[in-house]
């Protein structure tokens, strides 16, 4: 077969999946591929890695490895990839169905702690005696419990924390990302490059022994 008559195969490797244990790794499950219609199938299907309990709970999968597993069964395929040259494989024993009073509980604390320090915050400014000095201002006349002030002022604290995360329940109001999103996405790319750099030098380390 001529080089220019060659199949080419496009590949964008995805930078997490999850398996279960004892279940091989995939082609077609841990990257997103293009190819001529008669091959996408068996390239799909090509067999990257067989987890066992010596590897943990995670492991990489990186360019070399995908082209070695091509090229035995299509030699003369050419491969082109995009992105990122690895990902991550979460390996899980089974499926756990959430924790229905774990989450409660969990919810729980974070609700009383909240509450606690947004309370606390307002004990330490004197909050309270601001609202009385602002409804003196407004109104001519002293009052021990400003209801005036303190109710609209309580109800705006929950609107403008629900507008600042932009979500009520699982209802979002815009596209954008809230505050929290995006630092969970920092915390979740800073852990996979850590775990990345791990995992080479685990590999380099293999390879150095042998």
């Amino acid at each position: 077969m001529e080089a220019s008559s060659n199949p080419v195969l496009y590949i964008r490797i995805r930078k997490r999946l999850r398996i279960r244990r004892g279940e091989p790794v995939r082609l077609g499950q841990i990257a997103q591929l293009l190819a001529e219609p008669e091959y996408e199938d068996k390239l799909s299907g090509i067999v990257l890695y067989r987890p066992d309990e010596l590897d943990g709970s995670i492991v990489l999968i990186d360019m070399l490895l995908i082209v070695r597993k091509v090229k035995e069964s299509f030699p003369f395929m050419k491969i082109e990839h995009f992105g990122e040259p690895h990902g991550l494989v979460e390996v899980v024993d089974r499926y756990k169905k959430p924790n229905v009073l774990l989450i409660a509980l969990v919810w729980l604390l974070l609700f009383v702690g909240s509450g606690l320090a947004i309370m606390n915050f307002h004990a330490d400014v004197s909050m309270a005696e601001v609202h009385r000095h602002i409804y003196k201002l407004l109104t001519g006349r002293e009052s021990e419990h400003p209801l005036l002030l303190q109710i609209p002022y309580s109800i705006g604290i929950g609107a403008g924390m629900i507008i600042f995360f932009n979500h009520l329940f699982k209802k979002k109001f815009n596209e954008e990302p809230s505050p929290l999103e995006v630092e969970m996405f920092m915390y979740q790319e800073s852990v996979n490059h850590y775990v990345i750099a791990e995992e080479y030098l685990k590999i380099n380390e293999k390879e150095g022994s042998s």
